[in-house]
């Protein structure tokens, strides 16, 4: 008898009247919630527009739905075909009763965001990247239906943390009473992988579909342990469960990509952008080029304005250089004629050059072009 362990839950489903509430889908859909939640902060900090990853969530959610239940009715086919099934065939389309696979899940879910990206003109990768540590934090609430149902836990165990399991459970041993509480690991698996994305993207940058490989390798890294502690029923291959092998893979391909990918770079469209103050956000949602990046049209209606411009500098520039040319003029004829007088005439022009002059009419200085021809 173990010093300490963690009770299960005596009910998992609560009637609301006729409705019954079970604890497995209210952890399913806290799961989703939160991770809607962290997701359009973590998009509105890269810059998206606020309530695209909500409305990405739209396709996500039922894709995964299908693909978690398609993947655990695939995979463990036996619970419900054949004479020997313990459910009836119907019962493959209760989700609430528990039995949904991770990667068929985030298989199908994943089709159902691309369709939803390739529908706004928004990058996938971006898209998986921000989703990365939002999607380990719903697994770990999700993880928690496992425990109201008292299902998926692992062996025997004498741990003050092991999980107490009624007897008869599919996996229980006679005799024993306390398990290896693996929904309890897994999640505090994601969270502390949760945690890890968040820092390595803000120090290393990690884009164009990365982070969300290193969120794979990560989860099926621990996953592959867990599922080793696990005592359901499951198919094994050279000694070890079908979702080993299937981690092995999935972890090889992670970071295969992960390490193709590390010199990638370039722009990742994010759609209609959040709006920046500057008038240049909110409204823009045209794929054909970049904010900064006029079209054709729109560049020749500016240069319409400029053409004007140079008229009018033109014209300006030609009235400069007439008052210009006239005073000149009308200076050089007045030096001529005083330098022609008698002597009288010329200190008449020293007095006048002593003093200040008095400004010629404005008459008289543009007569002075027409008189004496155009300035030199």
């Amino acid at each position: 008898m173990p010093l300490a362990s963690i009770p299960s839950p005596s009910q998992g489903v609560w009637n609301l009247g006729p409705l019954p509430i079970r604890a497995y889908a209210l952890c399913i859909v806290l799961g989703v919630i939160v991770a809607v939640w962290i997701g359009e902060r973590r998009w509105r900090a890269r810059g998206g527009a606020p309530g695209a990853i909500t409305d990405l969530a739209v396709w996500a959610v039922p894709f995964g739905l299908v693909g978690g239940r398609l993947y655990h009715v695939i995979t463990d086919w036996q619970l419900y075909f054949g004479s020997e099934a313990p459910n009836r065939p119907i019962d493959a389309l209760f989700i609430w009763k528990g039995g949904l696979g991770i990667w068929g899940a985030i298989a199908l879910g994943g089709l159902g965001v691309w369709i939803a990206c390739r529908r706004r003109g928004i990058a996938f990768s971006a898209v998986a990247d921000t989703l990365a540590p939002a999607i380990a934090v719903a697994q770990a609430i999700g993880r928690w239906g496992n425990y109201f149902n008292q299902e998926l836990f692992g062996g025997p165990t004498t741990l003050p943390w092991g999980l107490e399991i009624d007897p008869g459970r599919p996996g229980t041993v006679p005799g024993v009473e306390t398990y290896h509480p693996t929904f309890l690991y897994e999640s505090l698996w994601d969270l502390a992988l949760a945690g890890l994305l968040v820092l390595a993207g803000r120090r290393f940058a990690l884009r164009h579909g990365r982070l969300f490989a290193l969120y794979v390798a990560g989860y099926t890294l621990g996953r592959f342990w867990i599922e080793g502690l696990r005592v359901d029923p499951a198919h094994h291959i050279l000694g070890l469960r079908l979702n080993q092998w299937t981690s092995v893979v999935i972890f090889v391909l992670a970071i295969a990509y992960f390490w193709l990918t590390r010199n990638k770079t370039g722009d990742e469209p994010l759609g209609a952008v959040a709006d920046t103050g500057d008038g240049q956000g909110g409204d823009h949602a045209d794929p054909a080029h970049p904010q900064d990046q006029a079209d054709p049209a729109e560049a020749g209606a500016k240069e319409e304005p400029d053409a004007a411009d140079g008229d009018s500098g033109t014209e300006s520039g030609t009235e400069s250089g007439t008052e210009s040319g006239s005073v000149s003029g009308t200076e050089s004829g007045t030096e001529s004629g005083t330098g022609s007088g008698g002597g009288s005439g010329g200190a008449a022009a020293e007095g006048a050059g002593s003093g200040p002059a008095d400004p010629a009419p404005s008459g008289e200085a543009y007569a002075a072009p027409e008189q004496g021809g155009s300035p030199r």
